[in-house]
């Protein structure tokens, strides 16, 4: 997992590479809550250009980053993800609640819309 910061869209990035289960939602629910308080992001970008794939335990971290974010005034964008994992999304009821993109200047445009 990569995180860094992006001060344009005021959001922090997460990249998550392989599969975003159990142990790794775990990891990456401390990290970005960690995070978004240390930097002061309002955002959160989820890059899955290079997920393969996600369960519920994925589905169950974004909500309830979805929840931090929400209460900041900010939003969530996922970016890159694959057909599978869109699917997972909109299936989920995800997709009501986090914006899509295919890339990351995409994402972040959609971010800083309505401001």
């Amino acid at each position: 997992m990569e995180l860094y910061t992006d001060g344009k869209s005021r959001s922090l990035v997460v990249k998550i590479v392989g599969e975003l289960d159990d142990h790794v939602a775990y990891s990456v629910k401390g990290s970005v809550d960690e995070a978004l308080e240390r930097t002061g992001a309002v955002n959160l970008i989820f890059d899955f250009s290079r997920l393969g794939f996600m369960d519920s335990s994925g589905i169950g971290m974004i909500m309830g980053r979805y929840r931090t974010v929400n209460a900041l005034g900010g939003k969530i964008a996922v970016m890159g993800a694959s057909e599978n994992i869109l699917k997972i999304i909109a299936m989920s009821g995800l997709g009501d609640i986090v914006l899509t993109a295919e890339t990351f200047d995409d994402a972040r445009e959609e971010l800083m819309r309505d401001e």
